[in-house]
């Protein structure tokens, strides 16, 4: 996709630190060879026989979305309720989701990768050859962060970082009563070829803060 002449990234306007790299929550630095996101790499989150690969994408983005980046999403999102966006600390009115990019989704993730700090896209059958090499240059040109996400752990082909769930439990429930209070995810990565392990808090469903917006693509006005 042609470069878009005049195009300004969408944070640039608010107050998102725009040093070499973005924040990411607590727990999740030590994933990271650079303990932040940096711009113009790509992290991976793949998917696994644990569930929780859409609960750690979305904490994930919580720690950029906080510090006032624009985060989009491509594909695998016509299921993710607000509220769950909201839960998991995602500023709802700086993330735009594109749910059913259909044939065009490199395209459309091209194009956001121009205005958006964080552009995750869910390619469950994995991104690799041209397609993947494409996107890694526009992100580094760009100074964004590409997060492929949906594939198993071996098919996100030149990623700086891929995180992936490998364990977890559910707390709260007693004998039979009582609520789902808090979940704890086990993520694994590999930093400068040793492999690391760390454990995640996420609230349940009674932390969740008012519903936020999630604005969609089409209806949102490019600064």
């Amino acid at each position: 996709m042609p470069e878009l002449p005049g195009v300004r990234r969408a944070s640039d306007l608010g107050t998102v630190p725009q040093e070499d790299g973005l924040p990411v929550r607590e727990g999740l630095t030590s994933l990271l060879p650079w303990r932040v996101l940096r711009r113009g790499s790509v992290v991976g989150v793949a998917a696994g026989e644990v569930p929780g690969m859409t609960s750690l994408l979305l904490a994930l983005l919580s720690g950029p979305s906080g510090a006032g980046a624009w985060c989009g999403v491509v594909g695998g999102t016509g299921d993710l309720p607000a509220r769950a966006v909201a839960e998991a600390g995602v500023a709802g009115e700086r993330l735009a989701l594109v749910p059913e990019p259909g044939a065009k989704w490199a395209e459309v993730a091209s194009a956001l990768l121009d205005g958006f700090d964080v552009v995750a896209v869910h390619v469950p059958q994995g991104l690799g050859g041209v397609t993947g090499r494409r996107l890694a240059a526009r992100a580094r040109k760009r100074g964004a962060i590409l997060v492929p996400y949906g594939a198993a752990p071996g098919r996100i082909e030149g990623a700086d970082a891929v995180l992936s769930v490998v364990g977890g439990r559910w707390s709260g429930l007693g004998q039979g009563r009582g609520r789902l209070r808090e979940r704890e995810i086990v993520v694994s990565s590999r930093v400068r070829g040793r492999p690391v392990r760390t454990t995640l808090r996420l609230h349940g469903p009674e932390h969740a803060e008012p519903v936020a917006d999630v604005v969609p693509l089409s209806s949102r006005r490019r600064p």
